[in-house]
């Protein structure tokens, strides 16, 4: 279903630890998102796509294992080289995913901020922003850059979590929240979870909603470390480790992701996340 995992065993940063976490352990819960946005779009041969935010690749690989041609674009530099070194095994010979075409091409990734993205000469007819982390204001710049660059009718679809009733993870982001109160760094709540944010930050933008979805993205690990260091890796915990400390914060997510673990000791949260399909 999925390209090949990094398993790199050269010593890591803990920074470069948290993104072979986000790799190895959490992408993998968005793939349901990943191909419904793509099925969707029909992504395939004769797609051009751009991707804000593109992390470790997952996403980006699964487009061009249709055929896509695609760009990514991530600030994160250990992110980045974890998405080269994807990309890289993926053109082996007998190494593409399952159900991938022929003609699959190989993705180009480039470091940059969304705001920093090349749109001049790409000729993108979809772009995507489909990190449900990532700020809405970190997105506005580059979004209102795509509505004013590329041509009418081209597809951008965003990404955010679902309902906080529907999404099991909601309950365990508010320790992210209640930790980080201290210092008043308390980071940016779950971004897009409203009812209309998606739509509004579209509009906002210059874009035209035209249509929306949700996607079923239950978020299963093997143990509860697992989960610890997969939620950690989104980086929805950051300010909460910059005002305590690192061991705090992993003993309370720990805590809170109890009534979440099965008695073989695995951890299973159901959370739905929603997108929106918005037109230059």
């Amino acid at each position: 279903m999925a390209p090949t995992l990094y398993r790199g065993s050269r010593p890591a940063t803990a920074h470069q630890g948290r993104a072979r976490d986000w790799a190895e352990i959490q992408e993998r819960m968005l793939v349901p998102l990943y191909d419904t946005v793509h099925d969707r779009l029909d992504v395939g041969p004769g797609t051009r796509l751009l991707a804000l935010n593109c992390g470790s690749g997952l996403a980006v690989l699964l487009a061009a294992a249709r055929g896509a041609t695609v760009t990514g674009y991530d600030a994160d530099p250990d992110r980045l080289r974890l998405a080269a070194e994807r990309a890289a095994v993926q053109r082996r010979p007998g190494t593409l995913p399952r159900g991938s075409r022929p003609h699959a091409a190989a993705a180009v990734l480039r470091a940059g901020a969304p705001e920093e993205a090349d749109l001049r000469d790409g000729g993108y007819g979809l772009v995507t922003a489909l990190d449900p982390a990532t700020p809405a204001d970190d997105l506005r710049p580059a979004l209102s850059a795509v509505a004013g660059t590329a041509r009418p009718g081209s597809a951008v679809v965003l990404a955010g979590w679902g309902p906080p009733e529907r999404c099991s993870a909601a309950r365990v982001l508010k320790v992210a929240a209640r930790l980080a109160e201290p210092r008043g760094t308390a980071g940016p709540a779950p971004r897009l979870s409203g009812r209309d944010d998606l739509e509004d930050l579209a509009r906002d933008a210059g874009l035209r909603p035209d249509g929306s979805g949700r996607v079923s993205c239950p978020f299963g690990y093997q143990d509860k470390a697992s989960a610890v260091r997969g939620l950690l890796s989104t980086g929805l915990f950051d300010a909460a480790v910059a005002a305590t400390d690192q061991q705090q914060v992993e003993k309370e997510v720990a805590e809170a992701l109890h009534p979440y673990r099965r008695p073989d000791g695995t951890v299973r949260m159901e959370n739905v996340f929603r997108y929106l399909v918005a037109r230059v």
